[in-house]
C-alpha cells in the first residue's frame, strides 16, 4: 500500500512516496521520471515524520547523512548503481566513470548514467553529486539549476 505526501523544501515541493510505512520515492516538481501522480497513493503524512525531520535538517545544514529505511525499486544494476550514490561524502562529487569503476566496470559510464537518471529517491540518494569526467554538471532529473544549487549548498557556497 502506497502512501504520499508533499512538504516543502529550498528547491521547491518535495513528494514524498512511501510503501508499506518505507520511504521508496522523493520527487521534485517537474521532474523527469518522475511516476504518474496516481501511483503515489492517497494522501497521507503519518509514515513521513522521520523523513521530514531529517529533510529539515539537511537543509538547516545539521545533517550530512541520511540514516532512512529506504524501498529502492529498480533492477538489481540500478540498485547497485544507488547503493555506490549513497557512499559519496556529503559535498563531494564523483563521475560516472568513477562510479562505473567501483562497480568494476569502468565502460558502463553510460549505464550508470541511465541508472542515475532513474533514482526514485533524490536528495537523499544523492544523485546531484555526480558529474562529467570534467567536473563539469550534467543531467539531472530535477533540473541542472536545482542540482548546481544542492553542490554549492552542500559546499558552503550557495547564495540563498
Amino acid at each position: 500500500m502506497k502512501q504520499h505526501t508533499v512538504i516543502t523544501s529550498p528547491y521547491g515541493p518535495l513528494t514524498l512516496v512511501a510503501e508499506d510505512g518505507v520511504l521508496c520515492g522523493l520527487y521534485m516538481t517537474d521532474q523527469r521520471h518522475r511516476p504518474a501522480e496516481e501511483t503515489f497513493g492517497d494522501r497521507d503524512d503519518s509514515p513521513f515524520g522521520e523523513v521530514e525531520a531529517q529533510l529539515t535538517a539537511y537543509f538547516d545544514g545539521e545533517l550530512k547523512e541520511f540514516t532512512l529505511e529506504l524501498r529502492l525499486n529498480g533492477t538489481p544494476f540500478q540498485r547497485m548503481v544507488w547503493d555506490q550514490l549513497r557512499r559519496i561524502p556529503y559535498g563531494e562529487t564523483r563521475s560516472y566513470g568513477e562510479l562505473a569503476a567501483a562497480l568494476g566496470n569502468p565502460a558502463a559510464s553510460r549505464a550508470v548514467g541511465l541508472a542515475n537518471g532513474k533514482n526514485p529517491v533524490g536528495i537523499i540518494v544523492p544523485c546531484h553529486r555526480v558529474v562529467g569526467a570534467d567536473g563539469s554538471l550534467t543531467g539531472y532529473g530535477g533540473g541542472l539549476p536545482r542540482k548546481q544549487r544542492l553542490l554549492d549548498f552542500e559546499r558552503g557556497t550557495a547564495l540563498f
